[in-house]
């Protein structure tokens, strides 16, 4: 790969450490206060996972990646914050198929510390939707799925989302169990419906609903709340918080 091709990190030394130990301890102790309850760790088509600083959605991002067994070949899907590029911007063969849609955006990276950690082998296409319409949603799913199924190996589908942005904790909780719901019910049009519909401003309800239906379409039968927090939990701050949900889809 050419330096060129090269995509560097957008929030290193913010979201995250920017020293490569400092990051991988910092890491290994979410996940191994996760892995201290002892749950087996289970095989999943998909999971959501947060993509704030690690500070806040640490513990929650944690906790889903240690009750998951990790496959060497993950697609992660992500919303795109920053509006450049591509309404579907996919990387392939170690080069930005549109890089504009990727260059600045923190929610594929912010995922990787914690893929890499749990599998060493790992190697991942990341998709970074900039659409909010449930067709393209529901295509991309579709294919997702189809392409999976051909491979007859496993992988994982990972949706890189936090939840309702900068309302009151108290508020925060009701929309984001409303949306948490309908993902609990393996139901991507009820997710779409009920956060487009009732103003839960959940960042990457694209990809989570993508995933939802590639998830279900492999055959999915259940999905776990592993952990909910808000960062009023870390700052105290209760009146403006975003909420963050760790989620396993089998």
């Amino acid at each position: 790969m050419s330096t060129s091709t090269i995509r560097h990190p957008a929030v290193a030394g913010r979201f995250y450490p920017r020293e490569p130990e400092i990051l991988r301890k910092e890491v290994a102790s979410y996940l191994s206060h996760a892995e201290s309850a002892k749950q087996e760790s289970i095989r999943a088509l998909g999971c959501i996972a947060p993509h704030a600083g690690y500070m806040y959605s640490g513990p929650v991002a944690g906790a889903v990646f240690a009750r998951l067994q990790i496959p060497t070949r993950v697609v992660l899907l992500c919303p795109n914050h920053t509006g450049l590029g591509r309404p579907l911007a996919v990387m392939s063969d170690g080069e930005w198929e549109d890089s504009a849609a990727h260059r600045a955006e923190h929610a594929a990276e912010v995922e990787l510390p914690f893929l890499l950690l749990r599998q060493p082998q790992l190697t991942f296409v990341p998709i970074a939707l900039g659409t909010g319409q449930f067709e393209p949603l529901q295509q991309l799913g579709e294919a997702l799925a189809d392409v999976i199924a051909a491979r007859k190996e496993d992988v994982l589908i990972v949706a890189s989302s936090d939840m309702n942005h900068y309302e009151s904790d108290a508020v925060t909780r009701v929309k984001d169990h409303r949306a948490i719901e309908r993902i609990l019910s393996l139901d991507p049009r009820g997710l779409y419906d009920v956060v487009t519909q009732q103003d839960i401003s959940m960042c990457g309800f694209g990809p989570a609903v993508a995933m939802l239906m590639a998830a279900t379409r492999l055959g999915a039968k259940s999905a776990e709340l592993v952990k909910y927090a808000t960062s009023g939990d870390v700052s105290g701050d209760r009146d403006m918080v975003v909420g963050y949900a760790g989620i396993v889809v089998r």
